[in-house]
């Protein structure tokens, strides 16, 4: 069985959060890949959410479904559009349990964004441990995942 790989980056708001999720990752069956900051010193949101977004592209485009990713910035908004921007990824802002668990059974979103001074760090850690369990349903939900392909596809152009 192929270890889930996990691409974690953070801006400096997000630090803290990203070292607890790295030693709580830690216990399970997963190999995590922290792309930065490495500090709380103030840093740019984009790199970061590039970093992460480029590397879990470049692995599911060899491996289909084999790689995930983490951002976390103090919205979890702009985490989100930049990681967005890169072809493949599907990246989702997560505040709540059912949107854990429905980013990945419906849109299969492989990057999920945190926004520490908007959710608990406990509830964040809950939230990863949901959408990591959580598997893409495919049937009617795969044509609209091919849908939202098109676009970017379409956007290329």
């Amino acid at each position: 069985m192929l270890t889930m790989k996990i691409y974690i980056g953070n801006d400096h708001r997000g630090f803290l959060y990203k070292q607890a999720i790295v030693a709580h990752l830690s216990k399970g069956d997963y190999e995590v890949e922290d792309c930065g900051a490495s500090s709380e010193e103030s840093c740019d949101y984009p790199d970061f959410a590039k970093a992460v977004a480029a590397k879990v592209a470049a692995a599911n485009a060899a491996v289909p479904d084999s790689a995930v990713g983490i951002l976390i910035c103090g919205s979890g908004a702009g985490m989100a559009m930049a990681a967005n921007k890169v072809p493949g990824i599907r990246a989702a802002q997560v505040c709540s349990e059912w949107l854990a668990e429905y980013v990945r059974r419906h849109n299969n979103a492989n990057v999920i964004t945190f926004g520490s001074a908007v959710t608990p760090v406990d509830d964040v850690l809950r939230f990863v441990d949901i959408f990591l369990s959580a598997a893409f349903e495919g049937g009617r939900h795969q044509r609209r995942v091919e849908k939202i392909s098109a676009i970017e596809t379409d956007a290329a152009k």
